[in-house]
């Protein structure tokens, strides 16, 4: 799987806020600033429709922030991707909660995979194909061997109580999203226990990518990516059916008004 692009540079102007970050195989990730502005905050809530703006109501300010500009511009790339209107863009939900996009009521070819924390936010989304993206930002826990011992598998636990300091809690945040976002790919949420299976070997020996399969799924292969950066962790699954394929990295679209709601 190809990667290629990183970039936390932003080409399009002041109304775009996220930036094109990598392309894997035939996914495409961008990643989303999340620091506060109020003007564009107001034009992502402009993009959003009224569950989402009842959703977002519910929201202390910071998620809300987040929240707010991570749809609108899932809104703008899925509308750009699909050749249609923001109106005539709606959301559903698997059973375990995964979403997926409508276009006038029926289900639309593309595959997608949100995710956020601090100021850092990943859209990953394709034409085919499972895939999950998860991001964190690496602040210190106060209870860190708890989770470890709550999240991680017997040789992860090991291998994390032989490193101290921000090695391991940048190796915990490793682990943590690559665990997340083979869940988010799968789609079953966490009706799939996160302790019951490990990260690849070759992941946690500081390799960027790896086959996986889930103990329970032996038939169904994922490529797994760390695609962690500066300040975060992160990383990215796909079913292998899908990761052949090369797409082309697209420019962000300017956002100008909050009309784009027709």
């Amino acid at each position: 799987m190809a990667e290629r692009g990183l970039s936390s540079v932003n080409a399009s102007g002041a109304h775009t806020w996220w930036s094109p970050f990598l392309v894997s195989g035939e996914i495409t990730v961008v990643q989303v600033d999340l620091s506060g502005d109020a003007a564009r905050e107001g034009i992502a809530l402009g993009w959003l429709d009224t569950s989402e703006r009842e959703r977002w109501q519910r929201y202390l300010p910071e998620p809300r922030r987040s929240f707010a500009l991570c749809r609108a511009a899932l809104r703008s790339i899925l509308c750009r991707e699909l050749g249609c209107r923001n109106g005539q863009l709606a959301f559903g939900e698997g059973d375990f909660g995964k979403p997926f996009a409508l276009v006038n009521g029926q289900p639309a070819p593309v595959s997608f995979s949100v995710s956020h924390s601090g100021r850092h936010g990943l859209i990953a989304h394709a034409t085919a194909g499972r895939l999950g993206v998860d991001v964190e930002e690496i602040v210190p826990k106060r209870h860190l061997q708890s989770l470890i011992e709550a999240v991680m598998g017997p040789d992860e636990q090991a291998e994390l109580g032989n490193l101290e300091g921000e090695a391991r809690l940048r190796q915990f945040f490793r682990l943590w999203t690559c665990k997340e976002a083979l869940i988010k790919a799968l789609g079953t949420g966490f009706s799939t226990d996160i302790s019951g299976f490990q990260a690849p070997a070759k992941i946690r020996s500081g390799d960027k990518s790896s086959i996986f399969r889930f103990p329970h799924l032996p038939t169904l292969s994922w490529r797994l990516v760390d695609i962690s950066g500066e300040g975060f962790a992160a990383a990215l699954a796909c079913d292998l059916p899908g990761s052949g394929r090369v797409t082309t990295m697209k420019e962000p679209e300017k956002l100008e008004e909050p009309a784009a709601k027709v």
